[in-house]
């Protein structure tokens, strides 16, 4: 298969899946869930996702990429973690990985890597952490920090 040909294809998925949860299929949606689609289990930034749709349509505003991502957010097609220095990245709520929206994050403060943790890697703190303060912890939507198994080795 061409890389065209794999392009076609992941714009047609992501049209169906726009179709599918009643969104308008417009040019800068489909460019911006087509670039969430193709990075995979990676997590991609706005940024990255912005220079991937203008790269196709110059004229697509910031704004519009960031209402998009975030329409598609609300929507369940996409999950969102805010990184260190504000950064926050996109991946599909239901990845190839299988590890689903629940998953965790963590990043490298040295390279910057983001690893995916299993949802039950907190064991029973969330629930000891409302039972003693009464807050009620959404670790998914933010990044652990710490060292990458490869950073740990320097």
């Amino acid at each position: 298969m061409t890389r065209q040909a794999s392009a076609d294809d992941v714009e047609a998925a992501a049209t169906a899946i726009l179709r599918g949860i009643g969104q308008r299929v417009t040019r800068p949606r489909v460019l911006v869930l087509s670039r969430v689609m193709e990075s995979g289990a990676e997590h991609v930034s706005a940024d990255d996702v912005l220079e991937h749709v203008q790269a196709d349509d110059a004229e697509v505003h910031r704004a519009t990429v960031y209402r998009i991502l975030e329409g598609l957010t609300e929507a369940g097609v996409l999950c969102h973690v805010h990184l260190g220095r504000g950064l926050t990245a996109y991946h599909l709520a239901v990845a190839d990985t299988g590890s689903g929206p629940a998953h965790l994050h963590a990043q490298c403060s040295r390279c910057g890597a983001v690893v995916d943790l299993p949802p039950g890697v907190l064991g029973d703190s969330a629930a000891r952490i409302r039972k003693a303060t009464g807050f009620t912890l959404d670790a998914t939507h933010v990044a652990f920090s710490g060292l990458c198994q490869d950073c740990s080795r320097l």
